[in-house]
């Protein structure tokens, strides 16, 4: 087992009338030996409330710095004070876009700590894009907002035991996929891939399947070029970096268990070719990795959950797998 990175995870707010505090508030009380140290950057009033409403045995203690969440983790959740406070009244189930500033604020405040290396890496509690957006946020996610603040064009990766998936295009909708895919795009996705299964996830000689788009990889042209116009020119790019990529291959065969044995991570050419199979392998254990970044970060694999937020019954599974996938990263990185 790799040794944990003595820098603590920082984990952040996410959408507050979602969630995020109740899982992180869960995770913490089903911390182990083995749970690596994090702490949250987020409102103590807000989270002993949520603590309280739902009878989760989580006290939870104010820091002024990283340094100090090791010494207090062992008794109780550290929570860093934001640098931008959320100053808005919260309903639990109902999002408004007043929250904001605090949220993108606690993204910018954890990726300065990572930058001074304070912290191992980040963990996002998921947003509620529509909120941001109406508040003039500009970017489609945290994965787009992190590379801009990172200064790198970063690539999505969603995992779960098993399985690690890498859409090309994500948040498009499906009539404009088509339009949307390159060849450059499949090509940095694949490059972006296989330097981190290296260095992040341990694998010496990385293996990339790469799915068609159309059906039966487009029969010979029959259901569509973009196997043969775009999909294949990027993998023989890819193959002449010295990258092991194959395909185009037929979606509707790639998941299966036998076939999964064959690569590490399969690129996809859009959002739900690649999560359909990761979420049905594991709907609860999936994270999403963030590519690409001189720092880590990864975050659960779902999304606010307004729907549940005010029940109490938030399955914290993705949440404790983010940060120990998070902290495994960092520690190879460290090594490194």
């Amino acid at each position: 087992m790799l040794k944990s990175d003595p820098s603590p995870l920082a984990l952040t707010m996410g959408e507050p009338a979602g969630i995020g505090g109740e899982i992180a508030l869960r995770a913490w009380a089903a911390r182990t030996p083995a749970s690596p140290v994090f702490f949250m950057i987020d409102d103590v009033a807000r989270l002993e409330s949520i603590a309280r409403r739902f009878s989760i045995a989580c006290p939870c203690e104010r820091i002024s710095a990283p340094d100090q969440a090791a010494g207090v983790f062992a008794r109780a959740l550290p929570v860093l004070t934001p640098v931008t406070p959320l100053t808005t009244q919260i309903t639990l189930g109902t999002p408004t876009s007043a929250a904001a500033p605090a949220v993108i604020g606690a993204i910018d405040q954890a990726v300065a700590l990572l930058k001074m290396g304070t912290a191992a890496g980040v963990v996002t509690n998921p947003i509620h894009k529509a909120s941001l957006t109406a508040s003039g946020f500009g970017f489609p996610g945290h994965t787009e907002y992190l590379g801009h603040l990172a200064g790198a064009d970063s690539v999505m990766m969603l995992a779960v035991e098993g399985l690690r998936v890498v859409p090309v295009t994500i948040h498009v909708a499906v009539k404009d996929v088509a339009a949307a895919l390159t060849t450059a795009a499949i090509v940095h996705c694949g490059r972006v891939t296989a330097a981190a299964l290296k260095t992040d996830f341990g694998i010496t000689h990385p293996r990339l399947a790469v799915a068609a788009l159309n059906p039966h990889a487009g029969e010979k042209g029959n259901m569509g070029h973009e196997e043969h116009d775009i999909i294949a020119p990027a993998i023989a790019q890819l193959c002449a970096d010295g990258i092991d990529a194959t395909g185009p291959a037929p979606a509707d065969t790639l998941f299966h268990a036998a076939a999964r044995t064959q690569f590490d991570a399969a690129l996809c050419m859009y959002h739900d070719q690649a999560l359909i199979p990761l979420k049905t392998i594991d709907f609860a254990g999936g994270v999403n990795v963030t590519l690409g970044l001189p720092f880590v970060r990864t975050s659960p694999d779902h999304g606010t959950a307004f729907d549940i937020a005010a029940k109490g019954v938030a399955d914290p599974s993705s949440l404790i797998a983010a940060l120990h996938m998070a902290a495994a990263i960092a520690a190879r990185r460290a090594v490194a």
